[in-house]
């Protein structure tokens, strides 16, 4: 299986160069964030005429997720147990969800597409929302594990942090004083990576970036960020054969500001105790 991530910032605005990317490099699933439309909006068809089945969730023109499958989807969820919503001025625990999680079955594995909080301000009401959403994210993925051990499970998708400073080349971006890189984001990213999750694609790719923001040449200048991730199960990342970043797919006309995370898996051969460990 060759499973991607992307945050597409707007799948009307970019569907053509979307689907030829997942043909071109043959993926078998990919995971989109900020499809930023309904579900009855999204450009089903295109990818349908390509051989891809889609499940979608959003509500707006903000936030919204997908998954497009060469094979069925199956056990469809679009919020993960405990996962709060946010509404400006709404506090409490009935605040209404928003579209940031869709979680499918696919070719044997569990692949949920998340989209988490950016955050706003390290002062602002959506920072807090943000931790408590990665706070829940954990909580539920050492539930799963507790139970199925064995599962593969892929949490990928935009997950707004740079975990480490290597991950950071935005020189607007400064710890103490941005979201993305502050010490509590951080460890919320540790403490998920601890629930029984590990990123996939670190160990065969330790550098590089997967955003650069559209102003003040920041593509140009390399001066972007590592927000984008494939986080798998112990199963899952035994699986791995290989992984890729797709920094190409920032240039051209009409490029969202991330580019495609991929990562090759052969579940098949993931119990052959010959095969190399990536942790």
């Amino acid at each position: 299986m060759r499973l991607a991530t992307w945050n597409v910032n707007s799948i009307r605005a970019r569907v053509d160069r979307i689907v030829d990317f997942a043909v071109r490099e043959h993926i078998d699933v990919l995971a989109m964030q900020e499809i930023k439309c309904k579900q009855e909006q999204f450009p089903y068809e295109a990818f349908e005429a390509a051989g891809y089945e889609v499940r979608a969730h959003g509500f707006s023109q903000w936030n919204g997720v997908a998954v497009a499958s060469r094979e069925p989807m199956t056990d469809v969820e679009t919020a993960f147990p405990g996962m709060p919503g946010f509404a400006k001025g709404h506090e409490g625990p009935d605040a209404p969800l928003e579209a940031r999680a869709i979680g499918v079955t696919t070719g044997g594995v569990r692949v949920w597409s998340l989209y988490v909080p950016n955050g706003r301000g390290l002062g602002d009401p959506h920072y807090d929302y943000k931790l408590r959403w990665l706070a829940a994210l954990e909580e539920h993925t050492r539930d799963v594990l507790a139970a199925d051990p064995d599962l593969p499970l892929a949490l990928v998708g935009d997950y707004n942090i740079a975990p480490t400073d290597a991950d950071n080349g935005d020189p607007t971006i400064v710890p103490g004083f941005s979201t993305h890189v502050s010490p509590p984001e951080r460890q919320a990213f540790q403490s998920l990576t601890s629930a029984g999750v590990v990123d996939v694609v670190r160990p065969l790719i330790p550098t590089g970036y997967t955003y650069w923001d559209y102003k003040r040449l920041r593509f140009p200048r390399n001066e972007g960020l590592r927000i984008d991730f494939i986080l798998g199960s112990e199963t899952l990342a035994d699986a791995v054969t290989d992984a890729s970043i797709h920094r190409d797919e920032r240039k051209g006309e009409g490029p969202s500001d991330h580019v495609p995370v991929v990562v090759d898996l052969d579940l098949d051969g993931a119990d052959d105790d010959d095969r190399p460990m990536i942790f």
